[in-house]
Order: structure tokens, then sequence, then C-alpha cells
């Protein structure tokens, strides 16, 4: 961790003027405000209060001091901004008066599922999460910029120069990138950043969204990760892959297991797989997520698992000789609007679970799940998630497992802010009905 005059520093060595504090809110909007550089050595030491009863999820009006520290691990210049009187970022913890962790902040909510895995003897959660997400003309509409296909290598457009500015952009922020190419609907994209360890890779994800943003704002265009921004086209989902490690021994292999699988890794799989309807409302958090949560749009829904089958909900990629480290599983369902501290705090606190009260790992679906009907699904015990946010939030509420996971003030507040969109959503007259009912009714 760099010391707070390294940070003093490197803010005099690069002429910044401004320091940017980011924190999320509840939902995983980043909120910020901006210091001066002259109020960073204090900010280092002490903090900066605000005001947190307007933060969404956060505070009530009578208790709403709060604190944000700096982590001087998250010093980054932003490479957007003018590099004269430059503008950096630093991501805050947010701490009561007096200094204790706010229980309500979702970066300390992954740092306790984290302290949790250090006392069962792990010393790494390694998260690679594939975040999808789509250019269009303007925040107004849909108008897409291009009509590529999966991987397609399409002429020069706007769409290839965006990616390499972003891919550019987030090596600036300390972020490594592994792949970036084009998505399975049109104007759709993905760029992947190489696995690291879960907090950083949870501020690296939300470093990373408002960087595509960004990036594209600056050339004209729209970036979102809205999960299903298109009728009938794919929508943008986060498959996160994950790994325990003690020391750099990958604790979820297992040389002698057929699928090259420990005991650790299969019941970690299994707490996955059991809890997924008690956290889907986390890890697919919005309305419009469940409308991406539909099987044929390699979406999948059907919670089971398996090594090469991508329509089950987890996967686990076939091993590679010489490639112990590689072994991991993957979750197909979250999608990249949420709270990436909060999903990545509910994912792992499900697998440890699983680890702790040695949950059994059921035999892997190799078939098309799709395929099934409903009957041969339910002979072979495979069920669904829930396949709305009113369905996922009846399931959490009666979550004691989502309650430990995120705390009770935490829980208390995402339901009920759960609940009040969902009942926005029911009192809408969309335009399907109008178009459907209205001639006939």
């Amino acid at each position: 961790m760099p010391s707070k005059d390294e940070i003093l520093k490197m803010v005099a060595d690069n002429g910044v003027e401004f320091i940017r504090l980011w924190f999320t809110d509840i939902n995983g909007i980043l909120k910020s405000f901006s210091i001066g550089k002259e109020e960073l050595e204090g900010a280092l030491t002490d903090g900066m209060g605000f005001d947190g009863s307007s933060i969404t999820g956060f505070q009530d009006i009578e208790e709403s001091d709060m604190i944000a520290m700096p982590d001087p691990n998250t010093f980054q210049i932003l490479p957007w901004r003018p590099q004269e009187n430059a503008v950096a970022r630093m991501i805050c913890d947010i701490l009561q008066p007096g200094g204790k962790p706010y229980e309500g902040d979702p970066r300390y909510i992954l740092k306790r599922a984290l302290k949790k895995m250090k006392k069962l003897s792990f010393d790494h959660m390694y998260v690679g999460p594939e975040l999808e997400y789509f250019y269009f003309k303007d925040s107004k509409g849909t108008e897409i910029l291009d009509n590529g296909g999966y991987f397609d290598l399409t002429p020069l457009d706007m769409a290839s120069n965006l990616r390499r500015d972003t891919v550019l952009a987030l090596r600036k922020l300390g972020i490594n990138v592994e792949y970036s190419h084009h998505e399975v609907a049109p104007s759709q994209h993905e760029i992947d950043m190489r696995y690291d360890d879960a907090l950083k890779m949870a501020d690296d994800m939300v470093t990373y969204r408002l960087t595509v943003k960004e990036i594209a704002s600056a050339n004209g265009v729209y970036a979102t990760f809205m999960p299903k921004p298109m009728f009938g086209q794919n929508g943008s989902g986060m498959h996160v892959h994950q790994s325990l490690f003690t020391g750099k021994n990958n604790s979820f292999y297992d040389a002698k297991d057929k699928f090259h699988l420990s005991k650790v890794g299969k019941s970690y799989i299994a707490g996955i797989l059991k809890h997924a309807p008690e956290m889907i409302s986390v890890l697919a958090p919005w309305v419009n997520s469940y409308k991406r949560l539909v099987p044929g749009f390699e979406a999948p829904v059907y919670i089971a698992w398996s090594r090469r089958n991508r329509s089950a909900l987890v996967r686990v990629p076939m091993y590679k000789p010489g490639a112990e480290k590689a072994t991991r599983m993957e979750l197909r369902c979250p999608d990249p609007s949420g709270n990436p501290y909060l999903q990545l705090a509910v994912m792992l606190s499900a697998g440890l679970k699983g680890i702790e009260e040695e949950y059994k790992l059921a035999d892997p679906m190799e078939l098309n799940l799709y395929d099934l009907s409903d009957k041969e699904r339910a002979e072979r015990g495979i069920k669904s998630l829930p396949a709305s946010l009113g369905q996922a939030i009846e399931v959490a509420e009666k979550s004691e497992f989502l309650r430990e996971a995120l705390g009770d003030h935490t829980f208390g507040r995402l339901i009920d802010l759960k609940k009040k969109e969902w009942d926005d959503f029911r009192i809408q007259v969309t335009e399907y009905e109008i178009k459907k009912y209205l001639p006939i009714l």
C-alpha cells in the first residue's frame, strides 16, 4: 500500500489539482465528490465527511453523518480528463463518525465476506468477470452502431476504435485486459479483465463501467450496461469465473477426481447452486434483468452445472494438463448492471456456506437443458431461477442466508427498495398491452 507521502508525491509529480472520492450506493451507482489537492493530506488521515441520508440505501436523515476514507491502493489519474491540472480518483471505505466501518457500505460487506474466507484458511478469492454492454447512438433509444455478430471483425468502424480506446484507458488505470471482441447481438461488445483478487476486481468493475461510458461519451455515443435493451436480441450478461486459493495452490483442484474438482470446489459450487434463487435479486437486480433471464438467449435459468454445456447455470471449464491453477467455476446468471461489491460478496458467501456445511454436488448435466420439456427437467430435479424481480424478492425476503451475507441493515433496505421498484413496474401500462388489447377489448 502506498504511504501518505507517496500519494502526495504522485499528486505533485503529475500536476494533479483535484481528487475525486468514489463510492457506490446500494444499487451500485457510482457516487463521487471532488476535493482539491490541498485537502488530500487531511483526507488520507481523517477522511472527508458527507451527508449519507441522500445516498440510496444509506442512513436515515437523523443519523446521516458519514466519512469517506480514501483507500491509498486505489489512487489513479483519470485518463479521460485533461492531463494539465489533472484529476485523480480514489475509492473510499465509508465509516461512521468515530471510525467504525459503516455496515451499509457495499465495499465493507465484501471485505467482511473476505475476512470470513480467510478464517476458513483460504487466502484469495480470484475473480474474472466478463461484462457485456451495448453502444447506441444516444441514451434516448436503441439505434445501433453496427450489425456485427460474435467475434466478427467488422470493417474499421467507430465501435472498433471505441473498444481500442477503452482498453488503452483501462490499462492506464492499472486494469489488466485479456480480450476485447464483438458480442452476439448487433452493437454489443465485451472487454474481459484478467482475473484478480475479489476486492481489487470489484473496484475495477466499478471503474470499468465508468471508463466504457466516458470513452463512448467522448466520441458522441452512448454505452449501456442495461441487461436487455432490445427485444429479440441477446441481453448483456456478466459471467463470473471464480476460484479460491491457499497460498499459490488452487483449492478447487484435485488431480485424482474425475472432474479434477476437489471436495472444496464441489462444495463451493453446490453452495452457489443451492443459494442461487435467494441471491438472484442481487446478481440480477432490476426489473429489466429478468427480460434477459429467459431460455434461448444464452442466459441460463436452470439450476445445474456442466463442463461444456452453456445452458447450465454453472460451467466448470474442462481441465487442461498443466493448468491446475486455471481450475475454476463460472456462474452465468449475473448481469453487469448491479453492485459489484454485493454481487461478489453473496457469491463468495454462498460458496463458503457450501464448504462449511459440506454440501454435496449433484452430477453434471451435459445435455442441452433448453431442449428438455418441463416434465423432463422435473424428473431430473432441475429447478429454475425466479422468473421476475417480484418472484426474486419473494424468495430473497425469506432467506436467512442472504440476510447473513448482506447484514440486517443492507438486507432490509434492499428488500424495501426492490419491492418499491417492482410495484412501480406492475402499475405501468406498456406499449405491448396497448397494441395487443386496445384493438380487441
